[in-house]
């Protein structure tokens, strides 16, 4: 199995495991804060997005960002939207195949950023009804980001 193949596993493995029994506006806000203020202890400035069924839920976008941050996210977005996984698990698989978005989906890069940081909102037993998104660090930092505040989350 090479490096790419693991990774892939292990992000399949992750969004299984990272699936929620119900999605409210109060969980939008429960995640989006904890994402805000993980991003504030460690200084870093992102934009944060939660939306489930294309409505915007929760938005915060530190100084030191701007506009192309939620260009990011729209195209983050538009990428889970379409695949139904995340966009680093579509990143990820498309450097395993030496391909752009545009060379294997005929998809506009500009429109669609295969680029880890948007994680899809996973309801058991319904599908992906949304996304949790970052921008603003590296996109393996974006998607951890995330990730990390949806474990969180569930454990309790």
């Amino acid at each position: 199995m090479n490096e790419y193949q693991a990774r892939l596993q292990e992000l399949l493995a992750e969004e299984d495991a990272l699936q929620f029994s119900e999605f409210s506006s109060g969980t939008a806000l429960a995640i989006g804060t904890a994402i805000l203020e993980r991003a504030k202890r460690e200084r870093k400035n992102v934009a944060i997005d939660v939306t489930r069924n294309g409505h915007q839920l929760f938005h915060y976008a530190f100084d030191g960002t701007s506009p192309d941050n939620d260009q990011w996210i729209l195209g983050k977005n538009r990428v889970v939207n379409r695949f139904g996984r995340s966009s680093l698990y579509i990143g990820t698989l498309l450097a395993s195949l030496g391909k752009t978005i545009r060379e294997k989906y005929y998809l506009d890069p500009a429109e669609y950023r295969a680029h880890g940081g948007a994680f899809p909102i996973r309801v058991k037993n319904v599908g992906v009804v949304g996304t949790i998104t970052v921008s603003g660090l590296t996109q393996e930092e974006d998607h951890e980001m995330v990730t990390a505040a949806v474990r969180e989350y569930l454990a309790r």
